[in-house]
């Protein structure tokens, strides 16, 4: 006999992997942005937005507006993960009740 409590459903261990790549994506990105700019600044002077430095531009409002857009993109992948999360449940608990009544009979 088999322990079910140990069990973990497949649907859950994908929805943890999606999890996991979707952070580390987004945390490369904030790593890049944070330190990325700092790091070549004197490489990046050349550059403008809006008439100012792009190193000043990234340290006064660019940096802050990537964080924002960042935590926007993670919740509308989140939300859409923990639909389809949801579904799978439903799914797999609905299987499990027809399983259950056809073991029944």
């Amino acid at each position: 006999m088999t322990d079910s409590s140990n069990h973990i459903p497949a649907h859950a261990i994908r929805f943890w992997q999606r999890v996991k790549a979707l952070t580390f994506f987004l945390l490369m990105i904030w790593l890049l942005v944070s330190f990325g700019f700092a790091f070549y600044a004197r490489e990046l002077a050349g550059l403008s937005v809006f008439g100012w430095p792009l190193p000043f531009y990234m340290a006064a409002q660019g940096t802050t507006l990537v964080y924002l857009a960042l935590i926007g993109v993670y919740v509308l992948v989140m939300k859409k993960l923990d639909a389809l999360a949801a579904a799978a449940a439903v799914a797999e608990t609905t299987t499990e009740t027809t399983t259950e009544a056809a073991n029944e009979n």
